[in-house]
């Protein structure tokens, strides 16, 4: 016999079923990753229509049925209303999202994932800090907290902690001063090195409390773009918008400098 359940968690995603009704995935602390219908969210008026919005975060109670889940009332503390106002920081946030989704598993303890997720779509509210870093920031980390966090603190091949100028991509981790060569990695200076180490020894809540110089930040990116590139079999079609949105404005700028 179903029960219901009150779990915390984030909307990730929605879709249409039927009339009235939507299809919503929810990354919760308690149960992970879940499906469930939010019947009647698209009827005006309905309680649940703005709980069933990707980004709303908050409490959600649900009646577990025997094959799936069903929303029937929310309490949302944060819609994330400054993204939708902001389309760089949207286009940022539903990427952020579909990385989440990827990640997060039913059934498992998500609490880091979600605490991450919304840390970091509190870092694109913030005006003072590029959103360009802060995806750098949410990636590595993300990767992190599923195990698949490039070594950068001793080298691959001696163990050396020390004079770690080089990254390889498909080794994941860095090399030495002796044991790399440019033939075959990157070099990676050192300011580059303890941003990428900071991202991953930090608490959730101090990821988003410094900024960078442009040369590091490019230089992050370049590790990040390949590091991805190589480690996860997915095309994330949220990034392809954004990057796509991100083309068309330089070249429109690029057009008025003509």
């Amino acid at each position: 016999m179903g029960q219901t359940i009150v779990l915390t968690g984030m909307v990730l995603s929605a879709a249409p079923v039927g009339e009235y009704d939507k299809r919503i995935v929810i990354l919760t602390r308690e149960r992970g990753k879940m499906s469930a219908f939010a019947r009647g969210a698209r009827r005006p008026g309905s309680q649940v229509m703005a709980a069933s919005n990707p980004f709303a975060f908050g409490q959600f109670e649900a009646f577990e049925g025997k094959n799936s889940y069903t929303v029937v009332k929310a309490d949302i503390s944060n819609y994330f209303r400054d993204l939708a106002r902001d389309l760089d920081g949207a286009y940022y946030g539903f990427y952020f999202l579909e990385l989440a989704d990827y990640y997060a598993r039913e059934n498992m303890d998500e609490t880091p994932m979600l605490k991450l997720l919304y840390q970091s779509l509190r870092a694109l509210e913030n005006q003072s800090l590029p959103n360009r870093l802060v995806r750098r920031i949410f990636e590595l980390r993300a990767m992190a907290e599923n195990g698949e966090a490039p070594n950068v603190f001793s080298c691959l091949n001696c163990g050396k902690e020390e004079q770690l100028s080089y990254f390889q991509v498909d080794r994941g981790g860095t090399l030495c001063k002796d044991c790399g060569t440019k033939k075959h990695v990157s070099e990676l200076d050192g300011s580059t090195l303890y941003t990428l180490q900071y991202i991953l020894t930090s608490r959730i809540e101090k990821l988003y409390t410094f900024t960078v110089s442009l040369e590091v930040l490019e230089k992050l990116e370049w590790v990040m773009n390949d590091y991805m590139k190589f480690y996860i079999d997915r095309k994330f079609h949220s990034l392809q918008v954004l990057e796509e949105n991100q083309g068309f404005e330089r070249l429109f700028a690029n057009e008025k400098l003509i």
